[in-house]
């Protein structure tokens, strides 16, 4: 099926970008374009006109800052985050991740903003972005503001983001200590995804804090705070009875959607599952890089 008609612009810079396509709701920035113009071709999705951002430069840059954050512009690719030396270094569990995002034409052509602003609930990179605390920096007619991954999806295919407000940059703190990602999926997207971060004591084998969330049962990823406050302040030999002494409370109180991927309880039993094989993972590389 084709698309209905629409006009397409290419401005160079964000300000002329952000004013082509206005607060009236009939114009939409295009990027990658490897969820919308899907949507577009089946109706689901209309719009007047398409503002491509290809063009503006800055968009696809990827650094390690002096105040110790990794910014991904919202136009890089999967397959160009994936590759970068900066994430490979510092992320490499979010480089994994991207290597392995759907297939490789999206992988090509998608870009981690075009992503996160369709709020398509089976997707890998929301639940990462939010475990590594990440801040989404948003561009509009009435300035900038900074959301937290963790409150950007607002339910499925929704997110907070205003009509005319251009996801510019992804910030988040390096990480101090290990980062894991598991995921179990139909095709090409996950029916669970669990992702966690710890950060580490300097001088001991200690976590000091813990970030959990899990993904694609819900519209949006959810913390598993009483596995995070579990094993904050525990050394790393005791994290597999840590968790297991809460995990079947944590996981009761998820809010979980029985679909095509699975029923509640199999999604639930998926997820403890995933959520150990990502702890026995960071034990390993938590005693590593002692």
């Amino acid at each position: 099926m084709l698309t209905s008609p629409f006009t397409f612009e290419k401005p160079t810079t964000i300000a002329d970008a952000i004013e082509a396509v206005g607060d009236s709701g009939e114009s939409m920035f295009y990027s990658g374009g490897t969820e919308l113009l899907l949507a577009m071709k089946m109706r689901v999705i209309h719009t007047e006109r398409l503002v491509d951002i290809k063009g503006i430069p800055g968009l696809d840059r990827i650094v390690l800052t002096d105040a110790n954050e990794i910014e991904i512009g919202s136009r890089c690719t999967h397959k160009r985050i994936a590759a970068d030396p900066v994430i490979r270094e510092h992320a490499p569990a979010l480089s994994t991740l991207c290597d392995n995002v759907a297939n490789v034409r999206v992988r090509s052509v998608g870009t981690i903003g075009g992503n996160l602003c369709f709020g398509e609930p089976h997707a890998d990179p929301p639940t990462m972005l939010a475990a590594l605390n990440a801040r989404l920096v948003l561009q509009g007619q009435t300035g900038v503001r900074f959301v937290h991954a963790d409150e950007f999806i607002r339910s499925e295919l929704e997110t907070v983001r205003e009509p005319d407000e251009l996801l510019t940059m992804i910030v988040f703190p390096r990480p101090t200590g290990p980062v894991t990602y598991r995921r179990f999926k139909h095709g090409e997207r996950p029916s669970v995804n669990v992702a966690m971060a710890w950060s580490m004591e300097a001088t001991s084998s200690t976590i000091k804090t813990a970030r959990v969330r899990v993904g694609a049962l819900g519209s949006r990823p959810q913390p598993l705070k009483a596995v995070e406050d579990a094993l904050k302040g525990r050394s790393i030999a005791d994290v597999r009875p840590a968790i297991e002494a809460v995990l079947a409370e944590a996981l009761d109180e998820l809010d979980i959607n029985d679909d095509r991927h699975g029923g509640a309880d199999y999604k639930r039993h998926l997820a403890g599952v995933l959520l150990l094989r990502n702890a026995e993972e960071a034990m390993t590389r938590g005693k590593r890089s002692r």
